[in-house]
């Protein structure tokens, strides 16, 4: 018989097979937070080069300072998640994160060196302080054990990249209509929209904060009659009065070995980091320099339609590139979302870390893609559209295997009093990944385009094999995930 204390809290929870309004208040969060994020990494690369409004920078000095800020930029979530933790909870950091990423952005539209570093350093504490709790708060909108939350990270995920998407269109036209500077600023009033966002809508979204330094109870998950909507509602205890509780799988492994094995998928996946973000690089050079935006009469149209006319669809930079990946991202989740929902009702959707693992293999098959686009255009000439198209929705769809999947296995497997710590760790491990960006990045005018993407390429599919090689021992660490 149930209590009446899990009785009311069942009340107010919603269905089991429902997601809570909470995870769509977070999304248009985080849509919008992205959207400010990725304008100006479409951006930046290419307007440190530019000779007129911007520094005329060498392209290997661009690519170095892209990758030490992104690599920055996602080590700061370690230092924002202690913080949460400890100090301040997760809704109160992802506030003061947004009020640092648009001074960032204002910044940016000064035409002055050192106070691009400012907005630099503004950019990457806003960052520490919003990505990783945010992040954290989608998972504990769930109950422990929920078969939701997968999904959940995929439907979040897809905002992510709903703001992706539009950042690059909207930065083109801005860009080529009143330049660089001004499209900084308009990445500003996306932070606004953001923050404006959770202000407003809070009251969905508090069951997932934490009280900063609360010591937690072991999580337990409880009848699907009596689902809770966050992972930190107070457990019922396994007594005779409650015969229906019972203990997930995952809490019977002690947090050293969950921990153990976490860091394994974050040194594992490190690659995948360095061969994603190169988007932001190498891959919008080749958009730039490399590819025949006039060369297929449907890809011309469709700009045209995204840019609602107002550029030349034959006659635009690398920006617009950008704009492909998050586009397959809004494309390819809702499918992949029912495919997981279909082998789940099966009992055969894959485990987490082998999600991971296929994702990396997909990674090694874009790049693969690419070195037949540069063998196609001697490596020095510019070739069809569809070449970058195609390895983008190969890289996506590996992507979506591993970037989403990455942070709810955060979520399920970091023990609760460290989830904001760990899911910081996931996003140091981005870091490092985004250092090495720059590290092979500066190979690109150095080595033959189709040697690089070899190189990247093999690298990818040795560490998806080595992943499937742990992954006996990975499950063993986390069992049920």
């Amino acid at each position: 018989m149930a209590t009446a204390d899990s009785i009311s809290y069942a009340a107010a929870a919603p269905a089991v097979d429902r997601h809570p309004r909470g995870l769509y208040v977070l999304f248009a969060t985080e849509m919008w937070e992205r959207f400010s994020f990725y304008s100006m990494l479409a951006l930046f690369t290419l307007y440190l080069q530019d000779t007129v409004q911007g520094f005329g920078w060498a392209r290997a000095d661009a690519t170095r300072l892209y990758s030490w800020y992104l690599a920055l930029v996602y080590f700061s979530p370690l230092v924002g998640g202690i913080i949460a933790d400890r100090k301040l909870g997760y809704r109160k950091s992802v506030m003061v994160g947004g009020f640092f990423f648009m001074a960032g952005h204002l910044l940016l539209s000064f035409p002055i060196v050192w106070v691009m570093y400012l907005a630099l350093i503004c950019l990457v504490i806003g960052n520490g302080f919003f990505k990783p709790n945010v992040s954290a708060m989608v998972g504990k909108l769930y109950q422990e054990g929920s078969h939701l939350k997968d999904r959940a990270y995929n439907i979040f995920y897809m905002g992510i990249n709903v703001g992706a998407f539009v950042a690059p269109i909207v930065m083109e036209v801005v860009k080529q209509k009143v330049g660089y500077h001004p499209a900084f600023a308009v990445a500003a009033g996306g932070m606004v929209v953001s923050v404006a966002t959770l202000a407003l809508f809070k009251r969905h979204v508090l069951q997932a904060d934490i009280t900063p330094g609360e010591k937690k109870k072991p999580e337990l998950v409880k009848d699907p009659k009596l689902s809770a909507v966050t992972a930190d509602a107070p457990p019922i205890e396994p007594d005779s009065a409650h015969s229906h509780a019972r203990v997930h799988p995952i809490d019977l492994v002690s947090d050293a070995k969950r921990i153990g094995a976490l860091i394994a998928v974050f040194v594992i996946v490190i690659v995948f980091w360095m061969a994603f973000h190169q988007n932001g690089a190498t891959w919008t050079y080749w958009a730039n320099d490399n590819t025949d935006w006039g060369a297929s009469s449907v890809v011309p149209i469709i700009i045209g339609i995204f840019t609602l006319g107002l550029i030349d669809g034959s006659d635009v930079s690398g920006v617009i590139s950008n704009a492909i990946n998050p586009f397959f991202v809004i494309v390819l989740t809702f499918p992949l979302i029912w495919f997981w929902g279909w082998l789940d009702k099966k009992g055969k959707e894959p485990s987490t870390p082998t999600k991971m693992g296929i994702g990396m293999l997909l990674v090694a098959t874009a790049y693969l893609i690419m070195q037949q686009a540069a063998l196609a255009g001697g490596n020095t000439g510019r070739v069809s559209p569809w070449w970058l198209i195609s390895a983008y929705g190969v890289i996506t769809l590996g992507e979506l295997m591993l970037s989403p999947m990455g942070l709810s296995l955060v979520s399920k497997v970091a023990p609760v009093r460290m989830r904001g710590l760990m899911m910081g760790g996931w996003f140091a491990a981005t870091a490092v990944g985004n250092y090495l960006v720059g590290t092979i990045g500066v190979k690109w005018t150095v080595w033959s385009h189709s040697k690089f993407f070899l190189v990247v390429a093999v690298m990818s599919a040795v560490v998806g094999l080595i992943l499937f090689m742990v992954l006996k021992p990975l499950k063993r660490a986390m069992p049920g995930v």
